[in-house]
């Protein structure tokens, strides 16, 4: 599911929204707490699976022409996300998501808290 294009317009209820076809789908009961639960474990396991296949913080980044490009209209004209702007705003989505600072590897802490301790040990050996 797109979260994006199916929630954006009413964060509020947006989990309720999703547990609600959920439960038209499947026939079983979502609070919406427990989606915000399975999106969180989407996210580290595909976290888990990218560090497992190489990928590191150095592949958190944007296309050059967002970074060295002033936007030209709106009101954000003129600006663009630098690399240190970028460098911030990993490190505060890392930290919010549980996540390493220096590698982007989920927190062991983080993958139990989810229920994925094998995620955690496969990532160890």
């Amino acid at each position: 599911m797109c979260a994006f294009l199916l929630d954006q317009a009413v964060p509020a209820i947006a989990t309720q929204n999703t547990a609600n076809l959920m439960e038209a789908v499947t026939g079983l009961k979502f609070s919406p707490e427990e989606i915000q639960t399975v999106g969180e474990r989407i996210n580290n396991l595909a976290r888990a699976f990218n560090v497992r296949e190489g990928f590191t913080r150095d592949d958190d980044t944007l296309p050059d022409r967002l970074m060295t490009e002033p936007l030209k209209h709106g009101a954000s004209k003129g600006h663009f996300i630098s690399k240190d702007d970028l460098k911030q705003m990993l490190d505060e989505y890392y930290t919010e998501r549980g996540w390493d600072m220096n590698t982007g590897a989920p927190w062991r802490e983080k993958l139990t808290e989810l229920g994925l301790e094998y995620v955690a040990e496969a990532m160890i050996s």
